[in-house]
C-alpha cells in the first residue's frame, strides 16, 4: 500500500486540517535546514517541490544540462527522501533538472536512486515524461493549433528539445498506480502541491490557489526568502505560514503574490482550466500567518498544454571590461557601435558563417535603457560584450580584435594611450559555450482529456534496499 493510498484510506474529510509542506522554491540550489527541519516538526501530510523554470533563460533547456550543481541536488534530495520516507508521505518534484526534459528527469532519477542505497530506503518511484513529439507539435502547427504566447516563432525542426507543461492529471496518475515518490518532467509550478489536496477532495479553487503561492515557499513572506513554507488547508480555505520564524505572511505580501509571473493577478490558468481569484480574501491569522479562501476554479472546455523548446545558434564568446575615463563614458555609444562596424569589416558574415557582435553598458543601459540620457555620466561603467557565432574559433576571433580595438580606441580628450579598458580577470574573453534560443512558447490545442494524458507517461520503479 503506498503512501498517498494509506492517507487516502483514513483520511476524515475536508473539514480536517491538511498540511502541505514546500520544501524548496527551486529545489538544488540548497533547502535552508532550520527551515525544513521546523516544517518536518509540523507532521506535514504531503511534502512538495518544484525543481525548475524557463526563467534561467533557453541554455538549459537546450543542452539538457541542470542549471544546479549535481552535488546540491543530491543533498536537496537526500533532505526530502529521508523526511518523507520517514513520515510515510508522498513526496512530489516537478520540472525535475531544470526545464524537465529527457536528459534532466533522467539525471534527477539517478541521483535519487544513489541517495536512496546510501539511505537504504525502499519504496515505489513514479517517473513522468513530458517531452512531446516532434511530429505531433508540427501537425498541429500545419492545422493552427499550435498558438505563441509571446514573440517567440516557432521553429520545432532545430529545436534540440521539446517539452510540454504537464497539470494534475499525471502526477494523478502515478498516484494511483502506487507511486510513494514522484519525479515529473516539465510541470505546472502549482502541480505537485495542489494534486493531493484536490485527489482527497478539497476544493480545487483553493487547492491551486495555495498551490500558486506555496510553490516560491516564504518567497511571500515579508521579507521574502526561499524558506520552507507549511500550508494548511480546511474546507475552502488553507493557512500559510514561513517556517522561518523571521518571516510574515501577511495579508498584503501573500496578496501581493498573485502577480507573480501573472498578467492578470486575478486569473490563474492551468491545462485543466483556471483559477477566479477576483473573489480572494486574505485575513491575518496573526502576526506570521495568513487565511486565505474565496478563489474558484472553473474547469477548461478543451484541453491543452504549453510546449516549451530551444535551438542552438552557435557559440558564444563574452567580453568583461569596466571604464572609468569619462570621456570614453560619454562617447561610448558611439564608440561601440564603430568598433562594431570596424570588426565586421575585418572579419566578414557570410550567409554560411554569420556572427553577431553586441555591448551592453551596466551604469547606463545594462539592464534597461535610460528614458532620457543622464544629466551626470556615471562615474563608472561595466561593458559586457557578447559574440554568438557558428563555432568557437570565430566567437574567439570575433571577441579579442573587438577588445582590442576597444583598448586603444581614440576619442576627445583622452588623457593616455596605453588603454580605455580595466579587465577583471584574463584573458577578459570568457568561453561561454554553445549558445541557445527558445524555438518554442506556445499553446497547443489537442482533441481530447486521454490525448493529454497520453502525453505525459508514467513510469514505475521499485527502489529496492542497497540498490543503487
Amino acid at each position: 500500500m503506498s503512501a498517498f493510498s494509506r492517507l487516502a484510506a483514513d483520511w476524515p474529510g475536508t473539514d480536517a486540517p491538511l498540511r502541505v509542506l514546500a520544501a524548496s522554491g527551486q529545489l538544488g540550489l540548497g533547502i535552508p535546514k532550520a527551515a525544513f527541519d521546523a516544517g518536518i516538526a509540523r507532521a506535514p501530510h504531503v511534502i512538495a517541490a518544484d525543481m525548475g523554470s524557463i526563467d534561467p533563460g533557453p541554455h538549459y533547456l537546450g543542452s539538457g544540462k541542470m542549471a544546479a550543481a549535481p552535488s546540491m541536488v543530491r543533498r536537496d534530495l537526500a533532505m526530502v527522501l529521508r523526511a518523507a520516507r520517514d513520515l510515510d508521505v508522498p513526496l512530489l518534484i516537478g520540472s525535475s533538472g531544470t526545464a524537465g526534459a529527457a536528459p534532466h528527469l533522467a539525471e534527477v532519477a539517478a541521483l535519487l536512486r544513489s541517495v536512496a542505497a546510501e539511505l537504504g530506503l525502499a519504496f515505489r518511484l513514479a517517473t513522468i515524461a513530458a517531452d512531446m513529439p516532434r511530429d505531433m507539435v508540427q501537425a498541429a502547427e500545419h492545422a493552427n493549433r499550435l498558438a505563441p504566447i509571446g514573440p517567440i516563432t516557432a521553429q520545432i525542426a532545430p529545436s534540440t528539445h521539446i517539452v510540454g507543461q504537464m497539470g494534475q492529471r499525471p502526477f494523478a496518475n502515478a498516484l494511483a498506480a502506487g507511486a510513494d515518490v514522484i519525479l515529473a518532467g516539465r510541470a505546472c509550478d502549482t502541480a505537485p502541491f495542489a494534486v493531493v489536496p484536490v485527489l482527497l477532495g478539497y476544493p480545487k479553487g483553493p487547492a491551486v490557489h495555495m498551490a500558486k503561492i506555496l510553490e516560491c515557499t516564504s518567497l511571500c513572506c515579508e521579507p521574502g526568502g526561499r524558506d520552507a513554507m507549511l500550508a494548511t488547508l480546511s474546507g475552502d480555505g488553507f493557512s500559510l505560514e514561513s517556517m522561518n520564524p523571521s518571516r510574515a505572511a501577511t495579508p498584503l505580501s501573500v496578496a501581493a503574490h498573485a502577480l507573480y509571473e501573472q498578467s492578470d493577478p486575478t486569473c490563474v490558468f492551468e491545462p485543466e482550466g483556471h483559477v477566479d481569484l477576483s473573489a480572494a480574501r486574505y485575513t491575518a491569522l496573526d502576526a506570521r500567518c495568513v487565511h486565505v479562501s474565496g478563489a474558484v476554479w472553473h474547469d477548461s472546455a478543451q484541453p491543452s498544454v504549453k510546449v516549451e523548446a530551444a535551438r542552438p545558434v552557435g557559440h558564444r564568446v563574452a567580453i568583461l571590461a569596466g571604464v572609468a575615463d569619462p570621456g570614453f563614458i560619454a562617447a561610448s555609444s558611439e564608440i561601440l557601435s564603430a568598433v562594431c562596424d570596424l570588426v565586421a569589416e575585418m572579419i566578414p558574415q557570410t550567409q554560411d558563417a554569420p556572427w553577431t557582435l553586441q555591448f551592453r553598458r551596466y551604469g547606463i543601459d545594462g539592464v534597461l535603457d535610460w528614458p532620457t540620457p543622464p544629466t551626470t555620466t556615471p562615474r563608472e561603467v561595466f561593458l559586457f560584450g557578447e559574440c554568438i557565432a557558428p563555432d568557437l574559433e570565430t566567437a574567439r576571433a570575433v571577441a579579442a580584435a573587438a577588445r582590442q580595438h576597444l583598448l586603444h580606441w581614440g576619442f576627445d580628450g583622452r588623457l593616455c594611450t596605453g588603454g580605455n579598458l580595466a579587465f577583471p580577470i584574463t584573458p577578459p574573453e570568457l568561453d561561454a559555450g554553445p549558445a541557445y534560443a527558445f524555438s518554442l512558447y506556445h499553446i497547443m490545442q489537442l482533441d481530447t482529456w486521454d490525448a493529454l494524458d497520453a502525453l505525459f507517461p508514467v513510469t514505475l520503479h521499485d527502489i529496492e534496499k542497497d540498490r543503487p
